[in-house]
């Protein structure tokens, strides 16, 4: 592909995002949050068969966020993503 059609994808890219609207990018932006949340567990649930969905929870926000702060907001937990 030439960088011409590269430019005119990304132009109807930018189009349709502008066409829908601040409302229309947050509600795909939580969409594909709550999606790679998903995805994210999933991995966590394959890697650790037996955590019930708490630890996959605990494990995917310690994935999230860090080990450092997961240790200041979960002390005593301890889950491997």
């Amino acid at each position: 592909m030439n960088a011409t059609g590269s430019h005119e994808r990304d132009a109807v890219g930018w189009q349709i995002l502008r066409n829908i609207g601040f409302e229309g990018r947050v509600r795909m932006t939580f969409e594909l949050n709550k999606s790679l949340r998903s995805i994210s567990e999933a991995g966590i649930r394959h890697r650790h068969p037996e955590y019930d969905e708490r630890r996959v929870r605990l494990a995917a926000i310690k994935l999230s966020i860090g080990a450092d702060l997961f240790k200041l907001v979960y002390p005593g937990e301890d889950v491997e993503p």
